[in-house]
């Protein structure tokens, strides 16, 4: 019997044996060379072959032949898939790369047995490959580095529901390439299944269930598209009544707006009408400080249209004035185009189809738009549009001026918490510094999730943003049935803020035309009149004066679904005790 299995009858023989086994490892470890060079794997040498399965090729001339041919075949495989990854036109290979490929040891034979393989292997091989390939692999577009340099624009699409927002959106990132083809033929299949085949484009946008399911947008979509020298934030509005305050936050992050309208019969009334979101949405455009507006004319290949240059110039006939009226300038401000979401005719490439415009189409148009001032060494300011929870808290807004930088210390108003910025998050690609215009994601430490609150701004130390719950502001009633005396109540939109507010007393009406202040202290004010009044929110809210920072001093009120008036911020009344 082996003296290891047996108990010994002393410990001291038990040490002796072990003293013996470290004897043998101090004599083997004194013959280990310790400074031999290190090891460099030779990626181009030739397959190792196991000694005792070189005899069997001596014995075997066909299985050897079969290996040989076996490992050109790996070699040249993956070659190609290499080749296909470069080119970036595949997505990942369902075949593993070189180093990890290796001819698996037959399962009967311990050891590894023969490396000539059966050929039961071929057959499993593309059951391996299939199962492989069912594991979809997402396309995350790669991080660009010079992202942030190009000039930082913010897009955001409005217009009256099933427009076609979501749509144009969902193709100009496929036309630029955020959402390979692939994608969008899974949408397509899981779009067909609901019977809802031509929303397929609008899912690259409306991710969440229920706004799939029922084909309207809730929330305002974010996603990015570069061009040669514009970098692009599309925000997706949503365009049912219901959601206009999601409408309106949007649309204060934006630089540039999209107003898209239906060419189709009866569905450009529609939107157009008393009540529609076509008028609504324009209106709010413009007090939320969008100073450009590009108006495509959806649906132009709809067989009631079929790109009919009377039914475009009908839509612009009727949409012109009421945009004049808004405050915009025909010849400066606004340019009308006809596309079609869908087939994605006129967005990026023009279409034979449309020989009476002459225009750029869409995408080219958006490049050769004249670049926006904006300044770099003002006051930080950062309204807050969201928040959550995500190794830390996680803040999301768009950078309104001035510049931040990893590890900068900055206050959150009305609070006064000191925070630090860990991490910066411009379109999902991390960067050092950020400039005005960009549409963040920050990380901070030494604030939790629960303090923070969509509308509070993030400043700097030295210059920090004014806070208070009373001011005066110019206001112009754009919708009220009747009259509005002191006392009235409504929801304030101001830059992401959204607050209750009481209008406490009226100091005087404005003339329109003029300007002058014209009736001091009246009673009452009704539709269309301009006039001065203290306003009181329910809660401390950060806000500006129109005249110092316009982004922060522009507000709308609303009330019952309705968009009841618009006005700006003249003075911040200090409360009184």
């Amino acid at each position: 019997m082996d003296h290891r299995d047996t108990a010994p009858d002393s410990w001291e023989q038990e040490d002796d044996v072990e003293a013996t086994i470290d004897g043998q490892l101090e004599s083997a470890f004194t013959t280990l060379n310790v400074n031999a060079k290190p090891f460099v794997p030779n990626v181009n040498a030739a397959e190792f072959v196991p000694g005792f399965a070189l005899k069997t090729h001596s014995e075997n001339p066909d299985c050897a032949v079969a290996v040989e041919t076996i490992s050109s075949m790996e070699v040249s495989e993956s070659a190609e898939s290499a080749a296909l990854m470069e080119n970036g036109d595949t997505e990942l290979s369902a075949e593993e790369p070189w180093d990890q490929k290796e001819v698996e040891p037959n399962g009967d034979e311990p050891g590894g047995g023969s490396r000539c393989p059966p050929a039961a292997t071929e057959d499993t091989a593309p059951e391996i490959m299939e199962e492989e390939e069912e594991a979809p692999v997402p396309k995350v577009p790669p991080p660009q580095p010079d992202a942030p340099k190009k000039e930082h624009i913010n897009v955001v699409f409005i217009g009256h529901v099933d427009a076609g927002k979501s749509t144009i959106g969902g193709q100009i990132m496929y036309l630029t390439g955020m959402v390979d083809k692939r994608t969008l033929e899974k949408y397509e299949r899981e779009a067909k299944e609901k019977n809802r085949e031509t929303w397929y484009l609008s899912w690259a946008l409306d991710t969440n269930q229920e706004e799939r399911d029922k084909g309207k947008t809730v929330e305002v979509g974010r996603a990015y598209f570069e061009t040669d020298k514009k970098h692009f934030t599309i925000l997706d509005a949503p365009g049912h009544k219901s959601f206009v305050p999601n409408m309106i936050g949007g649309a204060s992050q934006a630089d540039l707006a999209v107003l898209v309208i239906s060419a189709r019969k009866g569905e450009f009334e529609t939107g157009f009408e008393k009540g529609g979101q076509t008028r609504e949405h324009a209106m709010l455009a413009k007090t939320a400080g969008v100073k450009h507006l590009i108006v495509l004319v959806n649906k132009m290949d709809d067989p009631t249209v079929n790109w009919s240059l009377e039914r475009y110039e009908e839509c612009r006939e009727k949409l012109v004035p009421f945009l004049k009226k808004v405050g915009f300038n025909p010849k400066k401000d606004i340019h009308f185009m006809p596309c079609s979401g869908l087939t994605g005719a006129n967005l990026k490439e023009p279409t034979d189809m449309c020989s009476w415009y002459t225009g750029l189409p869409f995408i080219p148009h958006l490049d050769s738009l004249p670049t926006l001032n904006r300044s770099s060494d003002g006051p930080v300011r950062l309204p807050i549009v969201d928040k959550y929870k995500d190794m830390g808290t996680v803040i999301l807004g768009k950078l309104e001026s001035g510049s931040i930088a990893k590890a900068q210390q900055l206050v959150m108003m009305p609070n006064r918490h000191v925070v630090e910025v860990l991490s910066l998050l411009s379109d999902d690609v991390e960067t050092e510094d950020a400039g005005p215009g960009e549409n963040l994601k920050l990380r901070l430490k030494g604030i939790e999730e629960e303090e923070i609150l969509p509308g509070f701004i993030l400043c700097n130390a030295e210059n920090l943003c004014h806070s208070g719950r009373m001011f005066d502001a110019q206001i112009v009633i754009i919708e009220h049935k009747s009259i509005i005396c002191p006392g009235y109540n409504a929801v304030l939109h101001i830059h992401t803020c959204i607050e209750e507010v009481q209008i406490t007393a009226f100091i005087c009406l404005v003339d329109k035309k003029t300007g002058e202040k014209i009736k001091p202290r009246p009673r009452f004010v009704k539709q269309d009149q301009v006039c001065i009044a203290r306003l009181r929110t329910a809660g401390t809210i950060c806000l500006e004066t129109f005249k110092d920072f316009p982004q922060m001093g522009r507000f709308t009120l609303r009330d019952e679904g309705k968009t009841i008036a618009i006005g700006k911020v003249l003075k911040l009344v200090a409360e009184r005790d």
